[in-house]
């Protein structure tokens, strides 16, 4: 399972600009993370909602692959994000998880953190839903 999401992951050329990186993968739950960069920021300095986003989607959408079989793939039908703090810290740490997995839809939600002299603070909760598809 941890291989399959690795190599997924590996060929996200969007993680790869966040400098994301790959932290836990169980079933139902990966968590990823990426620095805030300085060109990750908005005008104020803090992370953009935009990492912010992309950083939660996609522990969520790996959260839900980790319920799939081998022969298929999910993609977002639809995700909501409640921005709670300014996300002021060294990294973005994102926590997916499944919260109702189907054949057919996949309810999902993550938590994102700031992550500042090991202190987590929560920034964003998103939730949605995830559509498995065949490859």
């Amino acid at each position: 399972m941890k291989d399959r999401i690795a190599t997924s992951f590996a060929r996200q050329s969007m993680m790869k600009t966040f400098g994301a990186k790959l932290d836990e993968v169980r079933e139902g739950r990966v968590i990823l993370s990426a620095p805030i960069l300085p060109g990750s920021r908005q005008q104020q300095g803090f992370a953009h909602a935009a990492l912010t986003f992309g950083l939660g989607d996609s522990a969520a959408s790996y959260a839900a692959l980790t319920t799939l079989p081998e022969d298929q793939e999910v993609v977002t039908a639809e995700i909501k994000i409640n921005l709670t703090t300014p996300a002021n810290g060294e990294r973005l740490i994102a926590k997916g998880r499944v919260i109702k997995p189907g054949r057919r839809l996949i309810v999902v939600s993550s938590e994102v953190f700031t992550m500042t002299n090991g202190t987590e603070t929560l920034v964003a909760v998103l939730q949605g839903t995830m559509v498995p598809v065949n490859l």
